[in-house]
């Protein structure tokens, strides 16, 4: 990207109007004709711009108001000498992409052929998958609502921090403080958007129809018809909600209150799918939601082509599209109207969790992304102040926690998950049941892990731990406490049906797993930066360098001891745990929660001396 500075070396129209600037509020010399900065301008140190509080003016209104369009118009000359500025740069890009699609391609073709080609000998010989079809016809209403749904929420939670508008930071801070009409720098990049949009949906169609192929369910060229209006126009309002969350301010908060209650509604569709496939279905629940929105709309000519019921499928496909073209006319219309300082907050998180990406500082990135979307209400509780120095830390976990009901919402969310995974597995023996116990141990973790949150805002920046009267390694190990207790706790709630329908060793076999995912969480806050050193070994295999697998061990280390020794511990109880049995996972969930102890307080001994 080209910078200001630039511009003022060159000599042209667009560079003589520009002047250097420290930053991305710059926005002085704005206009051929001397005039005084009007407030609200990138000289305002404040950099509020006027239009980010009146966003509905006419689009001429919403450039700076010391040029008028009639006069100062240099839209074309502007455009035409970046284009000639980036034409370089643009060509240089243009190759590393080039050589990452070739590298891709052999990646796909050399280690995917051969997958591709048996796969596809199998569709010829006609492989039974008619038990898999007919689950998945029975499942298909509630499963595709689900599908859709969630991409409608992920393109407005998207929305929040980046968005289909997404302008460079440079572009941002010098090129729309020239006299160029906001509308041509801004559409092009919806509608650049919009087109990559429309590849993976196309991507997820023709596996969709390869899918009810395979199972009998539709022929392939039916099936891939069928699918394509879900795959062309579901993607496109997708950007249109989310250009409209970039666009509006209060839409933005307006969805950060109501991400609960979505999330909520797709727990319950899951459930809802969950039982279809066991035969449990509702036939007017399907009907309400087949007709409730354009994810109902564009689930029912594939119901239709599998053979479900869906007879006003052709209606619906018909409100789908005039849907979608409106979407898509509104969407270009807000493109070029997002305000400024949006644009400007977009670009410096959307450059921090790239940047951060590239270093594998996960945690600098959800930092970026929470301190974009928002972290929630902050609640006004209160609790009575320990009188003992030693429970100073849990009170004041305590305190975060029942402030931030946020987090305990996620503990919630991710325990109900689990638990529908251990009641998946609940058979007497065989590959499924090790594997939804692995599952379900694995998101117990990351119930358990949402909680430990106060141990990470410690870790990332010691300084932080200076109120403290303990040193870093026993105040982690204090940290540890709540997470344990809560995660306990809501292991014991959810282990309750598990107890009435006969395994009661279970109201004390779940909240004893608990413990030591809260000790995997802390040593995992410990962890300290990312070990990038550990990608390259320097050792050549077939199939490439194992350092990566050795970086991702160190980097997944808590969980993955925690979640293997217990499943290990798991697998030898028996389908009724008894006394003996619950033990045995007791003595090895005692020996685990000790040793990750053991090298968090050693991790933080580290974090102190560097």
């Amino acid at each position: 990207m080209v910078g200001p500075e630039a511009g003022a070396a060159d000599g042209s129209v667009a560079g003589a109007r520009a002047e250097p600037a420290d930053g991305p509020a710059s926005g002085s010399g704005r206009a051929h004709r001397a005039a005084p900065a009007a407030p609200g301008t990138g000289d305002d140190p404040t950099g509020d711009d006027p239009t980010d509080h009146d966003p509905a003016l006419h689009d001429p209104a919403l450039h700076d108001p010391t040029w008028t369009v009639e006069d100062d118009d240099r839209t074309p000359e502007t455009l035409r000498w970046l284009r000639g500025k980036r034409r370089a740069h643009r060509r240089q890009k243009g190759r590393d992409l080039a050589v990452v699609v070739y590298t891709l391609l052999l990646a796909v073709v050399g280690y995917g052929s051969g997958y591709a080609f048996h796969f596809l000998r199998r569709v010829e010989l006609g492989a039974d998958y008619s038990g898999v079809g007919a689950d998945l016809q029975r499942a298909l209403p509630a499963l595709f609502t689900l599908i859709t749904a969630a991409l409608a929420v992920l393109a407005a939670r998207d929305a929040l921090w980046r968005g289909p508008v997404v302008v460079p930071a440079p572009s941002v801070g010098w090129l729309l403080a020239q006299p160029v009409r906001r509308e041509r720098v801004l559409r092009p990049w919806f509608r650049l958007s919009a087109g990559l949009a429309v590849v993976p949906g196309l991507l997820v169609a023709a596996g969709g129809a390869v899918a009810l192929r395979v199972t009998g369910l539709a022929p392939l060229g039916s099936a891939l018809l069928a699918l394509l209006p879900a795959a062309l126009c579901l993607p496109l309002l997708a950007v249109a909600v989310g250009t409209a969350v970039e666009r509006r301010a209060a839409l933005a908060a307006r969805v950060r209150r109501c991400t609960p209650l979505a999330v909520l509604v797709l727990m319950l569709l899951a459930a809802q799918t969950a039982l279809a496939v066991r035969g449990h279905r509702s036939v007017l629940l399907e009907r309400v939601e087949l007709w409730s929105g354009p994810w109902g709309w564009a689930a029912q000519p594939v119901v239709a082509a599998a053979g479900g019921a869906a007879p006003g499928r052709w209606p619906a496909l018909a409100a789908l599209v005039l849907l979608t073209a409106g979407g898509l006319v509104l969407g270009h219309r807000d493109a070029g109207r997002v305000p400024t300082a949006q644009l400007r907050r977009r670009a410096a998180t959307a450059q921090t969790v790239s940047s951060v990406m590239w270093t594998v500082e996960l945690r600098a990135a959800r930092l970026a992304l929470l301190d974009a979307t928002g972290s929630g209400r902050v609640h006004r509780v209160r609790l009575p102040a320990p009188r003992s120095t030693y429970l100073v830390v849990v009170w004041r976990d305590a305190l975060a926690l029942l402030r931030a009901p946020g987090r305990l919402a996620k503990a919630l969310m991710w325990t109900v998950c689990a638990t529908a995974a251990a009641a998946l597995g609940a058979e007497p023996a065989g590959g499924r049941r090790d594997l939804c116990t692995v599952v379900a141990l694995l998101l117990g973790y990351v119930a358990v892990g949402a909680l430990a949150e106060p141990a990470r805002l410690e870790t990332d920046d010691v300084r932080r731990a200076a109120w403290s009267p303990f040193r870093l390694r026993t105040l982690m190990l204090q940290h540890a406490v709540v997470p344990a207790l809560t995660g306990a706790l809501l292991a014991l709630v959810a282990a309750v049906p598990f107890a009435v329908a006969g395994a009661p060793w279970a109201l004390l076999l779940w909240p004893v797993c608990a413990v030591p995912s809260a000790a995997a969480a802390v040593f995992a806050a410990c962890r300290g930066p990312a070990r990038t050193s550990l990608m390259f070994t320097g050792v050549s295999t077939p199939v490439g360098d194992p350092g990566v697998l050795i970086f991702l061990a160190w980097y997944a280390a808590g969980p993955l001891v925690t979640v293997g020794g217990l499943a290990l511990a798991l697998g030898a109880v028996p389908h009724r745990p008894d006394a003996a049995g619950t033990g045995g996972v007791a003595a090895v969930a005692a020996l685990l929660t000790a040793g990750l102890l053991f090298f968090a307080a050693r991790s933080a001994d580290r974090l102190v001396r560097r």
